[in-house]
């Protein structure tokens, strides 16, 4: 992926005046050993300065990190911890903070010179966090040995990742939202609020530039390429010029624009004038940008490219977006799927949309002519739409959303796509999510959500959830797919 960061941890142990410091010192080092160890060593910096209850420290220690590349840190109590000087890092340190604490290692570690009691220290280092209104990632259970923390340590990765990334994030828009298209419809402020720029621009600009793309050098290697991925599935030739010359004007708009940002994500239009002015639809165009870590999302869907591109900083994976599009027929669920996954035919839907799913998610995809379009406007002009089913396996589908009155909201489901064939048209695919009836009636449908849902390939609920709550969506904004006897807010208690 080359639209993502590369993190850099710094690990920051603390210790009060009171506990030996030697003990941090130790346990820190043991921490960054077990680190090295077990996982990727350039992933973490030890920072020499140990912060004793000092403001001086913690500067010296904020100026050391930065100045070690570091784009996120751990604060590592490994004692009590001093919670102001400690809680002050996390304050002026700009960028995602984590918390752990250092477990006590054997009976030697409980007498009077080794107890260190960090334990405790979590507890006031959370409070003061309060105070500060500062937001930081502790694990669900914070303390433990050198390996615990390592695996803490890793666990933040992806978290550090997209939060980082939303910091330096950028989204293009072409043209408003589609008339009689308002579900995607959702007000800017939120993106602000967590540090995302946003260019919004008329998809004239975005002609204009098209056609003075035409002819250009580029072409020709672009279209190579084209065929090349496409293989026998590429159905439409003819159009495959015009596909790479809009390749080609949106990566340059890109370059162009993206000014002091560094990553970058787009929502386009692809409807209903587009088809009929530029004479193609955009489909593969998208899904070959999202291949390559750049989510492009349909029908100006601003939120919904957000989405995607934070569950490609999560995955660190391909992604894609989908509607939460139609019922599966009992009879394909009967002959399919009753008996042979533990799914009930309310668990399962299709995730659909016309062909914007990159080709490596695809078990065969092929470029074709986008049928729903084609109901009401000459073929030639709905050429380069990318089809085939979604390949099987883990999924989870989610959404960061503001809702109308400017409120974040989100949710997040782990899944599967199953090993169905669908027997229908578009990148589409068989989805499972236990307890999805309850989950589209009283989260999706209750929440005001709309219908495009973004999927990242795997389970990554985990990350995704903590990911949310460090960049503000609250406890109640915040759904899942409930098991049975776990009700949501609105949910009828009497069945």
């Amino acid at each position: 992926m080359n639209n993502t960061p590369k993190m850099k941890i710094g690990i920051v142990g603390v210790s009060r005046d009171c506990f030996p410091a030697d003990l941090t010192i130790r346990r820190r080092k043991a921490l960054v050993d077990a680190y090295a160890k077990k996982y990727d060593a350039a992933d973490i910096y030890e920072c020499p300065v140990t912060i004793i209850e000092s403001e001086i420290h913690m500067q010296q220690a904020l100026e050391d990190v930065n100045k070690a590349g570091c784009n996120a840190i751990c604060i590592y109590l490994g004692n009590f911890g001093p919670e102001i000087s400690e809680t002050m890092l996390a304050q002026q340190y700009n960028g995602p903070v984590m918390f752990c604490a250092a477990a006590e290692e054997d009976y030697e570690s409980v007498t009077t010179s080794g107890r260190g009691d960090a334990y405790c220290g979590m507890l006031n280092a959370s409070y003061n966090l309060a105070l500060r209104n500062v937001r930081a990632y502790i694990p669900e259970y914070p303390v433990g040995d050198a390996e615990d923390c390592a695996d803490m340590i890793h666990e933040f990765l992806p978290v550090a990742r997209a939060v980082y990334a939303l910091k330096n994030l950028k989204i293009f828009t072409f043209g408003p939202r589609p008339q009689n298209f308002f579900a995607c419809n959702a007000p800017i402020k939120q993106l602000y609020n967590i540090g995302v720029e946003i260019e919004e621009n008329s998809e004239l600009d975005l002609f204009e530039s098209f056609n003075k793309h035409a002819g250009d050098s580029r072409i020709a290697d672009v279209v190579k390429d084209m065929t090349a991925e496409l293989g026998d599935g590429n159905k439409k030739p003819e159009v495959l010029e015009k596909l790479a010359q809009y390749e080609i004007t949106l990566l340059d708009w890109i370059e162009e624009h993206k000014g002091s940002k560094t990553y970058f994500a787009i929502a386009g239009k692809c409807w209903p004038a587009f088809q009929t002015q530029f004479g193609f639809v955009p489909c593969y165009v998208n899904s070959r940008l999202t291949g390559r870590g750049i989510p492009v999302a349909c029908e100006v869907d601003i939120y919904g490219c957000l989405s995607e591109f934070i569950g490609t900083c999560v995955s660190d994976d391909i992604v894609t977006l989908l509607d939460i599009n139609n019922s599966v027929p009992k009879i394909m669920y009967k002959e399919s799927i009753e008996g042979k996954f533990d799914y009930k035919l309310t668990d399962t839907f299709m995730g659909f949309h016309c062909g914007n799913t990159c080709s490596k998610k695809l078990t065969k995809g092929e470029m074709k002519y986008q049928a729903i379009m084609a109901r009401a406007l000459p073929i030639e002009v709905t050429n380069g739409t990318l089809e085939g089913d979604i390949v099987p396996g883990d999924i989870t589908f989610y959404r960061l959303q503001s809702t109308s009155d400017n409120k974040l909201r989100a949710y997040v489901a782990e899944g599967e796509v199953l090993p169905v064939a669908t027997r229908s048209f578009g990148g589409i695919g068989v989805f499972a999510i236990h307890d999805m009836g309850r989950f589209y009636r009283y989260a999706l449908i209750d929440g005001n959500y709309p219908h495009h849902g973004a999927v990242a390939f795997g389970h990554h609920g985990k990350a995704l959830y903590d990911v949310f709550k460090y960049i503000g969506v609250a406890a109640d904004e915040l759904e899942f797919n409930r098991p049975a006897g776990n009700l949501y807010k609105t949910e009828n208690p009497y069945k």
